[in-house]
């Protein structure tokens, strides 16, 4: 390990040895200042490998940057943009903020291009980051938001409705409701519009009946007719049977009649932590506020 270190910080110096030469009075007279800087480029790749295999992350990604930074400078802008991802890999191990700013840069030069697929997918990378590494739900919603964007700019309908599905999910974590709402509606109606997804709408219908219930009962109710007339099937289904005896026992104020719903349903078919959190919260709504229809 230490040895691939030791080569990796020779490969560095060999590096700025070359740079510092194409600058030189010789290499501008010379016109060998290019060959040099492309040498350079190709020392920096190689330690950035030797810290990998060493697994110093950090210095890996820091190298990887340097060889993006004079890719850029020398007008080979994919070579940049896939050196900035390559950093952003190796940074991702130990510093989550690092690697974010290297992705960014990456999708700089994509969406200059026009390479908005490529761009979607590093926003869906640094989203999953903000998601996973550093819990802030907020910034993970917005970078989903400007993937789904990109992805449908491009056709990608079916990965734009992957990343609205998880802005959705978090957007009712936060309580927005309203936008949790539209965007299961919106993704429902276009699985309906295909035989091949028609059957997952039965989910996203649930999903939004359940944001309907956290606001106001009668939107609820209302909504769940909608949503039977939109895609009669849903009617035959378990999630149906369940929200509307859900709305019954709110109506009459049955928390022991909700709770008991949510359990039946549950030894059959699994609730996850969303479905859990968002029920748990209009229990208690239903406690607080007894009167509330």
């Amino acid at each position: 390990m230490a040895d691939n270190e030791q080569k990796a910080l020779q490969l560095i110096a060999e590096a700025e040895k070359k740079l510092n030469s194409s600058k030189g009075f010789f290499g501008s007279l010379f016109g060998s200042g290019s060959n040099k800087v492309e040498e350079a480029v190709e020392c920096y790749q190689r330690a950035a490998n030797m810290f990998k295999m060493a697994k110093k992350w950090a210095q890996a990604g820091s190298a990887f940057c340097e060889a993006a930074n004079l890719h850029a400078k020398a007008g080979s802008r994919h070579d940049a943009a896939t050196n900035f991802v390559d950093a952003s890999n190796c940074y991702k191990k130990t510093d989550p903020n690092e690697a974010v700013s290297c992705l960014l840069k990456a999708i700089d030069i994509y969406t200059d291009m026009g390479r908005f697929t490529m761009a979607a997918k590093h926003h869906q990378s640094i989203a999953e980051m903000y998601e996973n590494e550093a819990n802030d739900l907020q910034r993970a919603v917005q970078h989903y938001e400007q993937a789904a964007d990109y992805f449908k700019g491009e056709e990608s309908t079916s990965s734009a409705n992957k990343c609205m599905l998880k802005v959705a999910q978090y957007a009712a974590q936060l309580e927005d409701y309203e936008k949790a709402i539209q965007i299961y509606e919106q993704v429902a109606g276009s699985c309906l519009d295909s035989s091949l997804l028609k059957y997952s709408a039965k989910e996203y219908f649930f999903r939004a009946a359940l944001c309907h219930l956290s606001v106001d009962l009668l939107n609820a109710q209302h909504a769940l007719e909608k949503y039977a007339q939109q895609y009669p099937a849903f009617q035959d289904s378990r999630e149906y049977k369940l929200v509307k005896t859900l709305c019954e026992h709110l109506e009459e104020q049955n928390v022991d009649g909700f709770t008991e719903a949510v359990k039946d349903y549950d030894s059959i078919s699994r609730l996850d932590q969303w479905y859990t959190t968002i029920l748990l919260r209009i229990k208690k709504q239903a406690n607080d506020n007894p009167d509330l229809r």
